[in-house]
């Protein structure tokens, strides 16, 4: 056992998060990143300090072919570290690998499911240009069901792996070593995918405005040009959610990110605040898109409520410091 995973299940077993075990030796968060990821090695002060806060020996730390068991006082010493901390959910290998593989199905079938919901109003549009309003209305509301039923599906199957996004968790040896990995192997993908879905919603409106500025040169030009840049959105926001979603799942077996200790403990407490603000906006959308049948426009609505939620979420952390203090 090499020494990179000897610091990652020391720390865990601990419950300190990468930034809490660097504040305690006086180093970076990137720091202990990269002793973990066993790209550097801890200079001699920072094992000896290692030694004394895991009450390990020096040549469990440093001897690959020592295990932290050969240290009678480890488990006792780490275990009971602070017992004001939760308790830690384990995660074998075994889970670990299938949480991956469900969360790859999982940010397939998400980002389809949005794309019907985009591709609904499309079609609408489309057969509106051809004066079959009530033809189109009626195969929106088909892929919206369709939608709502990947929805359902999809989050059913990723339930019985809530714990991980939500609870602290110690991850077996090797799980870590694992993630990341797969997490390189796929990361210029990722990073390719979200910059091209963030440019295709950036081409959205252009779209509209190019076809709206034929005006009566191409008959209905204006609701074939809106059909045709909800497609293009549609395929830029499948490619921004499942690339998302495959990085959330890299990030929540590692606890980092969005899923950080610090982060989870937040989220238990305004997790329901976010979902009736999103369930709140969503409403918003289709109430004034179903009464105006203005699908044209009314997207502007989720952007614009993404950028007001931190700034919302922080105003309520704060008077909830205020009436705490």
């Amino acid at each position: 056992m090499i020494l990179a995973d000897k610091i990652i299940e020391l720390r865990k077993k601990s419950g300190w998060t990468q930034e809490e075990l660097a504040e305690k030796l006086e180093v970076s968060r990137q720091a202990v990143s990269k002793w973990e990821s066993a790209q550097a090695t801890p200079d001699l002060i920072r094992i000896l300090k290692m030694s004394e806060l895991f009450s390990v020996s020096t040549d469990v730390l440093l001897k690959d072919d020592l295990d932290l068991t050969d240290n009678s006082e480890t488990d006792s010493k780490v275990n009971s570290f602070d017992e004001t901390k939760p308790a830690l959910k384990h995660v074998s290998m075994a889970e670990a690998t299938e949480f991956l593989q469900k969360n790859e199905k999982n940010a397939l079938l998400t980002g389809l499911g949005v794309v019907l919901c985009i591709m609904g109003p499309a079609v609408e549009f489309l057969f509106d240009a051809v004066s079959m309003d009530t033809v189109g209305t009626a195969i929106m509301l088909f892929l919206i069901a369709v939608a709502v039923g990947i929805f359902i599906c999809s989050s059913s199957f990723m339930k019985k792996f809530d714990y991980i996004k939500e609870e602290f968790i110690d991850t077996e040896y090797g799980v870590d070593g694992m993630v990341k990995e797969k997490r390189n192997r796929c990361q210029f993908t990722n990073t390719l995918n979200l910059a091209f879905g963030v440019a295709l919603c950036i081409l959205f409106p252009v779209i509209v405005i190019i076809f709206d500025s034929f005006g009566e040169r191409i008959a209905n030009a204006s609701e074939i040009g809106t059909s045709i840049g909800l497609a293009v959105l549609a395929l830029g926001v499948f490619m921004i959610v499942r690339s998302s979603i495959l990085n959330s799942g890299f990030s929540a077996l590692l606890e980092e990110d969005n899923f950080s200790r610090e982060k989870k403990s937040r989220s238990k407490k305004y997790g329901v605040f976010c979902a009736v603000y999103w369930l709140v906006v969503t409403s918003i959308f289709l109430a004034y898109s179903f009464i105006t049948s203005d699908w044209g426009s009314s997207w502007i609505i989720f952007p614009v409520t993404a950028v007001l939620f931190p700034a919302v979420l922080l105003t309520i952390q704060s008077i909830d410091k205020k009436k705490n203090s």
